[in-house]
C-alpha cells in the first residue's frame, strides 16, 4: 500500500478544512463576515504560502526521508527563528531569549548529526530546517500585516491559498502520475481525515487565532509540546530508533524554547 503523496495530500486537507471553516463562518456570522479588502486579502494569502506550502508543506516531503520524531524536532526551533527575525526587525528581546537562541542552536547542531553522519539523509533535515524559517516568518509577518480582523476568516484564506499552492506544486512535481487512490492504505485515508478536522479545522485556526490575538513567541509554546508526543509515537506507532542525537539534541531545544517563552512572559 502507497503512502499519499505530500503535496497533493497537503493540499487537499487544507483545501477541504478551509471551505469549511469558510462554510461554518458563514453560517454562524452571515457571508458579510468573509468580506475583506484587498490588501488583507493579500496579506492572508502571504502568511498561508509561508505557512502552509513553505512550513508545513517542506517538513512533511522531508518525512518521507528521515524520522517523524527527529522532524518535530527541528520543528522545535521555532520560538528561535522567531527571537532573530524580532531582532532584526527592531525588536529587543531580553538576555534570557538570546540564552534560549543559544541553547535552540546547540540541539540543532546535535539533532543534526545523524544527517552528517550519514544515518538518514541530510536532504530531509536542511528541508525541515527551511520549513521552521519560512514558518517563523509567516508567523512574525501575521503580526505585522494588516490582516482581516477576524481570525478565522483569515484562517480560511490562509488554508485555501496555501492548500492551492500545495496541489498546484503537487502537479508540477507529477505527483499524480500512476496515483491510484485504491492502492492508498486505509491508514493514510484515516490520517487525512484526522488532519484535516483536527490538524488544520481546529490546531491550525487556534493557531492562526493566537497569532492575533496573543504575542508571537507565545503562540510558538506549542513547540515544546508537540515534539516530545511526536517523537514518544513515532517510537511506539513507527518503531523509529531513540538514538542519542535525537534524545539530547531534542532535549536541549526543548530547553532553549521554554527559556525564550519564560523570558516572554516575565516581559
Amino acid at each position: 500500500m502507497k503512502r499519499a503523496p505530500p503535496f497533493l495530500s497537503g493540499g487537499a486537507r487544507f483545501i477541504t478544512a478551509g471551505l469549511l471553516l469558510a462554510a461554518i463562518v458563514a453560517w454562524r456570522q452571515g457571508p458579510a463576515a468573509l468580506k475583506v479588502t484587498r490588501r488583507e486579502l493579500g496579506s492572508a494569502v502571504l502568511v498561508g504560502l509561508l505557512l502552509i506550502l513553505g512550513g508545513n508543506g517542506l517538513v512533511v516531503l522531508a518525512e518521507t526521508s528521515i524520522p517523524s520524531g527527529l522532524a518535530a524536532l527541528l520543528v522545535a526551533a521555532v520560538p528561535v527563528w522567531v527571537v532573530l527575525l524580532r531582532t532584526a526587525l527592531g525588536d529587543r528581546p531580553g538576555l534570557g531569549a538570546f540564552g534560549g537562541v543559544l541553547l535552540g542552536f546547540a540541539g540543532l547542531g546535535v539533532l543534526t548529526v545523524p544527517g552528517l553522519s550519514g544515518e538518514v539523509k541530510i536532504g530531509g533535515v536542511l528541508l525541515v530546517l527551511v520549513a521552521a524559517l519560512l514558518w517563523s516568518v509567516g508567523s512574525v509577518s501575521s503580526a505585522r500585516l494588516p490582516m482581516p480582523a477576524n481570525p478565522f476568516t483569515a484562517s480560511a484564506y490562509e488554508m485555501l491559498a496555501g492548500g492551492l499552492a500545495a496541489l498546484t506544486l503537487g502537479l508540477v512535481r507529477g505527483e499524480h502520475h500512476g496515483l491510484d487512490l485504491g492502492a492508498v492504505s486505509g491508514r493514510s485515508w484515516a490520517a487525512l481525515a484526522y488532519l484535516i478536522v483536527f490538524g488544520s479545522l481546529v490546531a491550525f485556526t487556534a493557531y492562526a487565532w493566537l497569532l492575533q490575538s496573543a504575542p508571537v513567541s507565545l503562540a510558538a509554546t506549542y513547540a515544546y509540546v508537540n515534539p516530545v508526543v511526536a517523537v514518544l509515537l513515532g517510537a511506539l506507532v513507527l518503531n523509529e530508533a531513540l538514538t542519542w542525537p535525537i534524545l539530547l539534541g531534542g532535549a536541549i531545544v526543548v530547553g532553549g524554547v521554554c527559556l525564550i517563552v519564560s523570558t516572554e512572559r516575565r516581559g
